[in-house]
């Protein structure tokens, strides 16, 4: 009786002082890898957004040119 309690005894705390830190150590850090990334809405808000700023860049440059015609000193106006 002693011999099959300490035939799974030993087993059992090679599993838990070995393998089972490791395996917790892995999964926990593949699941804080895999809410790290983007899904794929967010990713495609994201890209929308780029775009948006693309535009409003775009936008900005050509009242910057217009200003600039109108009134060549107006960034000195302005600060």
């Amino acid at each position: 009786m002693a011999d099959a309690f300490l035939a799974l005894m030993v087993p059992m705390i090679i599993f838990m002082v070995i393998v089972a830190p490791i395996w917790l150590v892995l999964h926990y850090r593949s699941k804080s890898q895999a809410n790290k990334s983007l899904g794929a809405e967010e990713q495609e808000i994201l890209d929308q957004l780029a775009r948006l700023a693309t535009k409003m860049d775009d936008r900005l440059s050509a009242l910057e040119k217009i200003l600039e015609t109108e009134d060549p000193k107006w960034k000195e106006k302005a600060q």
